[in-house]
């Protein structure tokens, strides 16, 4: 098989997940920007879910948020899910918009709080259960803001217990990911603020337990691509959250700021064997001002013109200028493929998948963006409120 037709042959396998949040309103901390014909209920969103992958082809599943899509039947979700062409994917813990939560949740000081922050997460792994999902994806924003405020080594001692409650109860075929962020919303100390402590708690859970990189999620000038090959090194990368930061903050449409850094990641994780189910790639974005449905149908795009570009490293002409010690060369083959234009390629990649070539260009002349804003009148949108 000639390189092409195996980077053809790689991309049409290709999934990205998409989020349920994304197809709702979200906005700033300051102000929600309400959009027309933002999903009104959970099955809205795979509705609007299903049109992506409609005219990627490779954005089968939807991961859900609890409790923004609580719904009283799962099983009933799932199999609207399934009758759209789609399916339920990672189901996302909430512990940071109860009032409880004002000085932690798994890591709050007080027992009562940290039941509650843990039967939450206990209740996600029922969910996990009822929709065949095998994904627990959690993010805590747990933290302190000042110097005294809390024990920090105490903070860790809770959050290991916590997770481990939690860890005993995943089933068979289940699987713990756990995010960071360095800081956001505390300001002195958060509690899972980084790849090494992620990766120490996970290490100290068992198998079941893996690290899930955020791409916004990182100081500037961090090598991402580094913490991606270390953990898939050890077996420990479970997936990402793609999106992108200019400045302090994240969830942005991925590949935005930085599209050859997406290309750096994507190639070390083709190199270190993680372009397979066992990595899940996820999108984490808000679509605070455009249009929800094409910025996520963009993103996706995105993401698989990095993979493209990644997939058609020659490398074996980067394995025999690295043992030379050619560096100009070395660096010279990296930035042949990411300089190659695969918009023609991911083209005919569709054409054989039976999709148009155009997934944007197909969604507009849809029609489905003008539907949804006659059809979805009256209600309360889905979003989260500021």
């Amino acid at each position: 098989m000639t390189e092409l037709a195996a980077a053809k042959a790689a991309l049409k396998t290709q999934a990205v997940e998409t989020p349920s949040w994304a197809y709702g309103n979200s906005g700033t901390r300051f102000k929600v920007f309400a959009q027309q014909g933002v999903p009104r209920t959970p099955f809205e969103k795979l509705d609007d879910a299903a049109k992506v992958h409609e005219f990627t082809g490779v954005a089968p599943t939807v991961a859900l948020h609890i409790p923004w899509d609580k719904v009283d039947d799962y099983a009933a979700l799932a199999k609207h899910a399934e009758q759209r062409g789609v399916k339920l994917g990672a189901i996302n813990s909430n512990t940071f918009q109860d009032d409880d939560y004002k000085l932690g949740s798994i890591c709050h000081p007080e027992a009562s709080v940290r039941r509650k922050a843990v039967d939450h997460l206990l209740e996600c792994v029922d969910i996990m259960d009822a929709t065949g999902s095998a994904d627990l994806k959690l993010w805590f924003a747990d933290g302190t803001n000042y110097p005294g405020q809390d024990d920090i080594r105490g903070r860790q001692d809770r959050l290991a217990e916590g997770l481990a409650e939690v860890y005993e109860r995943l089933g068979d075929g289940q699987r713990m990911l756990l995010e960071y962020k360095f800081f956001e919303p505390a300001f002195y100390t958060t509690d899972v603020p980084d790849w090494g402590t992620a990766y120490a708690h996970c290490l100290k859970l068992g198998p079941k337990a893996q690290v899930v990189v955020d791409t916004g999620h990182h100081a500037p000038g961090t090598n991402i691509e580094f913490i991606v090959a270390t953990l898939l090194r050890e077996g420990k990368l479970g997936g990402f959250d793609f999106n992108s930061r200019f400045y302090a903050d994240d969830d942005l449409m991925v590949g935005a700021a930085d599209p050859f850094q997406l290309f750096r990641i994507m190639y070390e994780v083709i190199r270190g064997g993680g372009f397979t189910p066992d990595v899940a790639f996820m999108l984490d974005q808000c679509h605070n001002i455009e249009a929800k449905i094409p910025a996520i149908i963009r993103s996706v795009m995105n993401v698989q013109e990095a993979t493209a570009k990644a997939l058609l490293v020659d490398g074996d002409a980067l394995r025999a200028a690295q043992r030379g010690g050619d560096v100009l060369e070395a660096n010279a083959v990296l930035m042949d493929a990411y300089n190659t234009d695969v918009r023609p390629l991911l083209r005919e990649v569709r054409e054989e998948m039976g999709l148009d070539p155009e997934p944007l260009v197909a969604y507009r002349r849809s029609g489905w963006g003008e539907r949804i804003v006659a059809d979805r009148v009256g209600g309360r949108q889905a979003g989260w409120g500021a």
